[in-house]
């Protein structure tokens, strides 16, 4: 397999079904695999048309693409990687995706960018910076930017999990494949 298309992501439903996208080979970008994200979108499913939603590690845009593709009408990628950044503006112009903006930076500094709050958040950081998910949770808590009955995925290593979940967030699915494990929140009003 020839290093371009092994740095392929291909959307799996929706106006763009079907489309593949490349990505850049940066160490510790891990797309999120069509199996996992085919069980997640089945998940949304029912909330995702409409919806507001952060991809706040976007990496390789998996599962921001996914959810535009699908209906969300609006979608924030945020990365701090330039030429992550890079690749997700060229994914969003091949596609016509007005519905996605692309933001480079940090968490906090791309969150002081973005409207109040989502209706869906994805975290996938990179597995080897363990730290960064426990900081994302605390961030969107305590900025407020998850809306009440909102949705919060969460993607990680097996051996891992959250430090600091909140009380009010409820675990609605969860599942492991491979070394991934991954959960579905859902936020009540605190």
């Amino acid at each position: 397999m020839s290093a371009r298309a092994a740095n392929q992501i291909r959307i799996i439903a929706g106006q763009w079904r079907g489309r593949r996208l490349s990505f850049p080979d940066v160490e510790g970008l891990r797309p999120t695999s069509d199996r996992l994200r085919e069980t997640l979108f089945n998940w949304l499913a029912p909330v995702l048309p409409g919806a507001r939603c952060l991809d706040l590690f976007a990496g390789s845009g998996a599962l921001g693409f996914e959810a535009a593709s699908r209906g969300a009408s609006r979608v924030v990628m945020v990365d701090c990687d330039s030429q992550v950044v890079s690749g997700l503006q060229e994914s969003r112009a091949l596609l016509g995706a007005t519905q996605v903006e692309v933001l480079r930076g940090r968490m906090q500094s791309a969150l002081a960018q973005t409207e109040k709050s989502f209706d869906i958040v994805f975290l996938d950081p990179p597995f080897a910076q363990p730290g960064l998910l426990d900081a994302a949770v605390s961030l969107l808590v305590q900025t407020q930017r998850v809306t009440a009955d909102g949705w919060v995925y969460v993607e990680q290593p097996r051996s891992r999990c959250i430090e600091g979940v909140p009380p009010h967030w409820r675990l609605f699915r969860h599942k492991q494949a491979g070394a991934v494990s991954y959960r579905l929140y859902r936020c009540a009003s605190e």
